[in-house]
């Protein structure tokens, strides 16, 4: 039975090349065949045929890897998001959740078996009950979030002791894209860069002063490649002020950090050895413990002794081979209540409301509710979300400051709400 399964796959997988080579000296379908995307962009012509175009694509990147990292909170979004129920984990947009939409959108270049999560174990469970298709052993658990820096470090480690030459992008599942074709492009774009020894960082081109977001200066070109630009980057900026996000937009030369990048496993923990070195020397620690029965005791001894630190602060910063390529790609950070209005309709007084409500003299306001009616009049302004336990009303200009409600909630040991 065992030799006849084996048959049967080499068959199919001799089939499956042969008709890619078909496809790839087809007329029709001949830019289809490495630009691999939602099949109603596609000639219509059938399950196979989609199926050997992922092979090609697959088959290409087979050292690179999907990251994304999944192991926040959301506390800006209370108390619709909680520990126990985590924003990734929320449907805040259509029919799915953040987390499914995060792995949806990079399933043309990046099978399964080589998308990774980095969670904490108290929302594995529930991110793993939404995509079932990712492999266990695929979920990298830290056992309390320590920042990007431990976060990436760690699935650095796991990733370059199952492919020494692995070239990863590092994504997050809060993030919300629209044109996700051109994102997949570009992350295409972004790995034969990286493969070159680059840190390779996303910048979002700005279309508002926003000062919500740090900004990355571009220095001088470094290359174009399909129609994209690659930069040095000059400096890194902290989220600014009005008038210097207002001076950024207006003079150019400046993106949104996006928290997204693409380098080789080798050279962002090579970089990890020169800029953190003493994280670098627990995690060898951790390293060391890779695939045997101490891996949980030396993980759960080492995490806690790590100092919290941002990829961008710990290395980003200051890294010399740092480039960014600034995009489009229809980008929005669901980071707050606020980051929604980009994405949900509103009606003529600037209001969105989801759930069952009735309004006077409304206007500019968020109400989100599933079970309750939300009545407002003559207010503006504001954010009201209604669950079953919890009430939650703030001025837009507040939205921001959403957690500070939760840390006020943990000092009053009122845990039962976060």
């Amino acid at each position: 039975m065992r030799n006849l399964k084996s048959i049967l796959f080499n068959r199919i997988s001799m089939w499956l090349m042969k008709m890619a080579m078909c496809l790839k000296n087809a007329n029709s379908v001949r830019n289809a065949t490495c630009n691999i995307r939602y099949s109603s962009e596609l000639p219509s012509q059938g399950w196979l045929q989609d199926k050997a175009r992922n092979y090609v694509v697959f088959r290409k990147y087979k050292m690179y890897y999907a990251v994304i990292m999944a192991g926040g909170s959301g506390t800006r979004l209370w108390p619709l998001s909680r520990q126990n129920n985590p924003k990734q984990a929320l449907k805040l947009i259509g029919d799915k959740t953040m987390f499914q939409y995060a792995v949806e959108r990079i399933s043309s270049i990046f099978p399964y078996e080589r998308i990774l999560v980095v969670t904490i174990p108290q929302h594995a469970e529930i991110l793993q009950e939404q995509y079932p298709e990712i492999p266990t052993e695929n979920f990298i658990l830290e056992p309390e979030g320590r920042g990007t820096a431990s976060a990436i470090g760690l699935v650095s480690i796991h990733l370059l002791q199952r492919d020494p030459n692995a070239c990863m992008v590092i994504l997050t599942a809060d993030h919300f894209i629209t044109k996700v074709n051109h994102f997949c492009d570009v992350l295409e774009i972004a790995e034969k860069v990286a493969c070159n020894g680059k840190l390779v960082t996303l910048g979002i081109q700005p279309s508002t002063p926003s000062t919500g977001f740090g900004y990355i200066q571009q220095g001088q070109k470094f290359n174009d490649l399909n129609g994209l630009s690659i930069y040095e980057i000059e400096q890194f900026f902290e989220k600014p002020d009005l008038n210097k996000a207002q001076y950024m937009l207006k003079s150019g030369g400046f993106s949104w950090n996006s928290g997204m990048f693409v380098w080789k496993a080798s050279i962002i923990l090579r970089e990890f050895e020169h800029q953190m070195p003493g994280f670098y020397a627990q995690l060898m620690q951790v390293k060391m413990a890779l695939g045997t029965s101490k891996y949980k005791m030396v993980l759960n001894h080492i995490w806690p002794l790590i100092e919290k630190n941002t990829i961008d602060y710990g290395i980003m910063e200051k890294a010399e081979n740092a480039v960014v390529i600034p995009v489009d790609i229809g980008w929005t950070d669901i980071g707050s209540w606020g980051s929604l209005d980009k994405l949900l309709p509103a009606d003529q007084d600037r209001n969105i409301f989801i759930g069952s409500h009735v309004s006077i003299d409304t206007k500019n306001t968020l109400a989100l509710g599933s079970k309750r009616l939300i009545a407002t009049m003559g207010v503006e302004d504001l954010v009201i979300i209604d669950t079953d336990d919890v009430v939650m009303v703030c001025s837009r200009e507040r939205e921001q400051d959403v957690k500070a409600l939760v840390e006020l909630l943990k000092k009053e040991n009122q845990l039962q709400y976060i």
